[in-house]
């Protein structure tokens, strides 16, 4: 999944950024209320986790003005300030959700779990596609002959390509979605990930073509998604 974070302590934009990635999302990080509204005007995601007091735009505006837009990402609003009249304020703004500072950061990845199931055409808690089944909630993959175990970016990966399934993806959009927006990685490290996810689909009737010069594909041939 990929997230931004817009949020200007550097600490906890930090610690919640390693939090998310050592779950296997790509996470973008921005610290200014400006910046984030560029953002989320022009990039895709899936989540948004907004702090309240932000340089420029505040968390606030920065909400209103995205679903002025007509935008529905999900959002998550952070903020110390826990006042009834603050917490109405963010969510008749737009928010999906606020939770206070100081947070517990599994309180905060559960959150994010739930506001994920929200995205525009909800998805299953369960999908399966050829002899392949994919927990969402558990973020877990079976095969045929049970649980197939993936890395935190192969999962990130099988992800990404299960919600753009039957579309090419773009090699550099795959490695934003792997890696988040700007991220310095090595020409092959998107190939690389690729390749050890195919491997664990051998002996599925699913595999990830290739657009030679343009990107990648989950294929299922002609077995139907439920």
């Amino acid at each position: 999944m990929r997230i931004v974070l817009i949020e200007d302590n550097e600490m906890l934009a930090r610690g919640i950024a390693t939090a998310l990635r050592d779950l296997g999302h790509a996470v973008d990080c921005l610290s200014d209320g400006n910046e984030g509204a560029t953002y989320l005007a022009t990039q895709g995601t899936d989540v948004a986790i907004v702090d309240v007091n932000l340089p420029g735009l505040s968390g606030f505006e920065l909400v209103r003005a995205l679903r002025q837009r007509g935008n529905s990402t999900p959002v998550l609003i952070l903020t110390a300030r826990g006042e009834t009249n603050d917490r109405i304020t963010g969510l008749d703004a737009g928010a999906d959700d606020y939770l206070v500072k100081p947070f517990d950061m599994a309180e905060l990845i559960a959150r994010i779990r739930a506001l994920a199931r929200r995205l525009p055409g909800l998805r299953p808690v369960e999908e399966t596609l050829g002899r392949l089944r994919f927990d969402h909630g558990a973020r877990q993959l079976f095969g045929p002959q049970g649980p197939i175990e993936l890395a935190r970016r192969e999962l990130a990966l099988f992800e990404y390509l299960l919600q753009n399934l039957g579309r090419v993806i773009a090699k550099e959009r795959i490695g934003e979605a792997l890696y988040g927006v700007g991220s310095e990685i090595e020409p092959n490290a998107v190939e690389l990930v690729v390749s050890r996810l195919r491997r664990k689909l051998q002996e599925t009737n699913v595999e990830i073509r290739t657009a030679r010069g343009v990107g990648y594909m989950l294929d299922a041939g002609n077995t139907a998604r439920s």
